[in-house]
């Protein structure tokens, strides 16, 4: 009889997370390129003239609205190269058509000279919930902003206070025993929780860490925001070796304790292979930020080698 009512209780918790999908996790394999070549490109003379990358998506009113990293040749001696956060629209999730002008540019100290870097989208309720780093040149500091039309954005600060350096955050796109759950770092993954999405506290523990010997020895970071399945909390995340290159590995959580680590894969899902992936600002690099399920694939969208940006998929069958 216990066991019936636990099965029946997972049953209905998960029904009740609208976002949740069927991935069998120890079935995912290697993501597949949509094209031998990036789906965006850095042009112009404008915020994008130097490059792209590092993007993330979401779906909203059958249309795909990507938001990427964006890097000028503004600057001083190694900051030559400011950041600011583009966006780029799609019916299909390839074929983008990019808006003219930055959604987000940095307007505060703690943005200024390195900018607005690296986004993570998720829609709360009625809200869009957009995670960027700010970076001074010193410190990098995770930043939260909300959109509600995904246009107009409200930068709210920094997520923790203080001068600790923090990166990558991404928030689970449902509370979970009342609770709002992220995912952040950029050596080791951690995890915060919120009641509002502004206030913020952190364990100090780790809940996925590098290995020594595999694929993601040197470091490991969260990627796109992660998915609810029915066999729990989908977590893609990026990695590197101590040869300094960055591949794409996955990790499942318990829906009920997004804290406790359920598996991992063993192999990475994505690694450089194209001359593009391998030659540009930092060689060697594809690095995951955002994910979307289109026609019955997952589709995920990646810098590479911090300039261009590109897309693959698993079949979800």
């Amino acid at each position: 009889m216990g066991r019936k009512l636990i099965i029946l209780f997972l049953i209905v918790f998960l029904s009740s997370l609208a976002f949740a999908i069927s991935i069998d996790f120890d079935k995912m394999k290697k993501f597949i390129r949509v094209s031998n070549e990036p789906i965006l490109m850095p042009e112009g003379i404008g915020f994008e003239c130097k490059a792209v990358f590092n993007p993330t998506i979401i779906e909203e009113n059958g249309k795909f609205y990507l938001f990427y990293r964006a890097e000028n040749w503004e600057g001083e001696n190694k900051w030559n190269g400011t950041s600011s956060i583009g966006l780029a629209v799609s019916s299909d999730g390839i074929n983008f058509e990019k808006r003219p002008n930055p959604v987000i540019f940095p307007t505060e100290d703690y943005e200024i000279p390195g900018g607005c870097e690296d986004p993570r989208i998720v829609k709360i309720e009625d809200k869009f919930v957009l995670t960027y780093t700010g970076y001074d040149g010193k410190v990098a500091r995770l930043c939260l902003a909300i959109s509600d039309d995904l246009i107009n954005w409200e930068k709210l600060g920094p997520v923790f206070k203080g001068e600790s350096w923090t990166k990558s955050g991404a928030v689970v796109p449902e509370k979970i025993n009342g609770k709002y759950y992220m995912y952040y770092g950029d050596t080791n993954i951690y995890l915060a929780t919120s009641e509002n999405l502004t206030d913020w506290k952190i364990s100090l523990t780790p809940v996925l860490e590098k290995r020594i010997i595999n694929f993601d020895s040197a470091l490991v970071e969260p990627g796109p925001t992660p998915l609810i399945t029915d066999e729990g909390i989908l977590l893609i995340y990026n990695s590197a070796d101590y040869s300094k290159i960055y591949r794409a590995g996955a990790a499942l959580f318990d829906i009920r304790n997004p804290g406790k680590l359920v598996k991992r894969t063993e192999d990475f899902l994505i690694e450089p292979e194209f001359s593009w992936e391998k030659y540009g600002q930092v060689p060697n690099v594809v690095f995951i930020e955002g994910a979307a399920i289109i026609n019955n694939r997952l589709y995920v969208y990646y810098g590479a080698a911090d300039t261009y940006i590109g897309a693959a998929y698993i079949e979800l069958n």
